[in-house]
């Protein structure tokens, strides 16, 4: 907790000044960023979509009329909180009535995940060895994704204790002046969360969603009702105002042309100064929850599309942050190549991404088979990402291979040969079920089961901070949005075994169940990176790559401790030698048995050494 509280001296150093501004200017292409936090390099991330996640609280559930403002707009059909543990593809009774397919009906559904389910289940969370928890959106909101935010300094309701206790509590509040904001039940709740995670010695960070807001939020309702008059009036891209006379319409800009969602308005210091004023006032609330201090707020945040609002803004926030929390922890959505990132990273505005580039590179050569890239090829693209932004960057980079945004990595080991992640925008919309019906969402099968056992270990063992989405370790399957959202698999629940397609047609039935054995899996390889520090935080080393055996071989090295892994992609066991194992002693880090100087590879597996 103490290094949370830390202050931050006001003033830098010149001649330190002077001398990252000259490592900048020789080293041309590597952004030299030493303004990352400590605590988050080398840590290992959890994902939790908090409406799927688990029901700690039925009084809460939504009701229909929560989805006023929602798509597909259908807060009149019949409407129940779908069963936890039915089938994924199967239209409820209640679904049937309004005549609708599954996709119209996935979008309505509610589970009700809420705030206390993830409180209840932080020992679990623990358990798997996670050091930091990144959140998706929790604020008010009608949507199950919350990603069209009606407000940003109140909890959604329904994630707290007293859904419509609370909604009485805002109605007197000035959103303009913060001084007049309550902390409702379920803001408070979200206190209780922050701390219970810091009890437990963790880290957690919230999603923010700046670049715009839904449709039904306080400040966009005002202007549609009161036009030019609207306090607000200055927020928004409005294209045409109301007009009889002139026999305009009121019209404005939407996110990627959604009018659902329209979009805060920029000019060339970025977000204009109502929405920037309003969303630091929000910023300060969560870091620095009724002026306690730093210590009971969240650790940083992750930015919903970043790459859509302007550098000023983010340069101004960051500042802004760090004067509340120096060592807060930014991280962006930026699905871009290296050179399109970079301007993101050079120390003024992230400290990370969800790395996404790291889930193209690992998806083309793990998930291919007859079109999988070679070793030599994996190598080379994993050490220009490695380089591209600096060493602090690298080791704060939010390795993925999965999100609430895309195909689980179940679903894309029974996908391969598929389109390659080169072009990711194509890659998404085909790994969409309902854009591809040749695309399989069905269980994986063992051998594919084990391909995610091995990515997963190189994900753990590689340089940076693997984040994994909630239910992976569970072996959840599903693919791109909305299917990759189903509700989280717990050991205690017994499941309806997936029977359905989309068209309501059955195959034959694929169980559902909490899969312990990948669990002890993830868990296992978790444990290696609390267990060597140079997992964590030390130099990363190519020793050996085969395309010819598929075999590819680095080491993890800090000081003298030092460890060494040994991957086999291929289909056929194999024995690797090389020069370090005749002059050094190594351990299997899992048997604790010497190494020999060959040593035995299964195909399709990894061995790792300690020393």
């Amino acid at each position: 907790m103490e290094n949370r509280t830390k202050t931050m001296k006001k003033q830098i150093c010149i001649p330190v000044l002077i001398v990252q501004i000259l490592l900048c200017l020789t080293l041309p292409g590597i952004a030299q960023n030493d303004f990352t936090p400590e605590w988050s390099k080398g840590i290992v991330w959890y994902q939790i979509f908090p409406e799927r996640f688990s029901n700690g609280d039925p009084t809460n559930d939504p009701k229909v009329s929560d989805q006023n403002g929602a798509y597909p707009f259908d807060d009149k059909s019949p409407f129940e909180i779908h069963p936890w543990t039915g089938d994924w593809y199967q239209l409820q009774p209640y679904e049937q009535k309004n005549g609708k397919g599954i996709y119209y009906q996935l979008q309505r559904r509610r589970y009700g995940g809420d705030l206390q389910g993830i409180i209840n289940k932080l020992d679990y969370i623990q358990s798997l060895g996670v050091n930091a928890i990144y959140i998706t959106p929790i604020f008010w909101s009608p949507s199950s994704h919350k990603y069209d935010a009606l407000c940003y300094h109140h909890v959604d309701p329904t994630f707290g204790p007293d859904p419509e206790g609370d909604k009485k509590m805002m109605e007197n509040e000035d959103p303009l002046k913060p001084e007049t904001w309550v902390w409702t039940k379920g803001d408070l709740l979200a206190l209780k969360l922050i701390e219970a995670v810091h009890k437990r010695k963790m880290y957690i960070i919230f999603d923010g969603v700046f670049n715009h807001l839904g449709v039904k939020n306080f400040a966009f309702q005002d202007v549609e009702k009161n036009q030019q008059a609207s306090a607000y009036k200055d927020w928004f891209n409005i294209v045409s105002w109301r007009d009889s006379v002139a026999g305009t319409k009121f019209d404005y800009k939407g996110w990627f042309g959604v009018k659902t969602l329209p979009e805060l308005k920029e000019d060339s210091t970025g977000i204009v100064a109502g929405p920037k004023q309003y969303i630091f006032n929000s910023t300060m609330r969560w870091m620095n929850p009724m002026n306690k201090g730093a210590a009971y707020g969240i650790d940083g945040w992750r930015l919903d599309v970043a790459y859509d609002v302007g550098h000023p803004f983010w340069k101004d926030w960051r500042k802004w942050v760090r004067s509340i929390n120096p060592n807060a922890y930014l991280t962006a959505e930026l699905v871009d190549p290296i050179e399109k990132t970079r301007p993101y990273l050079l120390g003024d505005e992230f400290d990370a991404t969800m790395n996404y580039n790291f889930a193209f590179i690992v998806h083309d050569f793990f998930v291919q088979d007859t079109s999988a890239s070679k070793v030599t090829e994996f190598d080379r693209k994993l050490k220009e990402l490695r380089e591209a932004f600096g060493e602090g960057v690298a080791l704060n980079m939010q390795n993925l291979m999965n999100s609430h945004d895309a195909t689980r990595l179940a679903s894309a080991v029974a996908n391969p040969d598929g389109r390659k992640f080169g072009d990711w925008g194509k890659y998404f919309n085909w790994s969409q079920k309902s854009n591809n019906k040749n695309y399989n969402a069905r269980k994986p099968t063992p051998e594919q089961r084990q391909k995610q056992k091995l990515i997963v270990a190189f994900q753990m063992l590689y340089l940076g901070s693997p984040m994994f989405f909630y239910g992976d370790e569970a072996g959840m399957w599903g693919a791109n949005d909305p299917d990759c959202r189903k509700p989280m698999v717990w050991p205690d629940k017994k499941y309806d075994a997936e029977t359905f397609n989309p068209d309501q047609s059955t195959h034959s039935p694929d169980a559902v169940v909490f899969d312990q054995d990948l669990f002890n899996w993830y868990q296992k390889f978790i444990g290696i990176r609390r267990q060597y520090k140079s997992v964590r935080l030390g130099d990363y080393t190519t020793l050996a790559t085969d395309d010819e055996k598929k075999i590819y071989v680095f080491s993890r090295k800090l000081g003298k401790e030092e460890v060494i892994v040994i991957i086999n992609r291929s289909d056929k066991p194999l024995v690797f030698t090389h020069a370090a194992l005749k002059k050094k002693k190594y351990k299997n880090v899992f048997t604790s048995q010497s190494a020999g100087k060959q040593i035995n590879v299964k195909a399709m597996d990894v061995v790792v050494l300690g020393k």
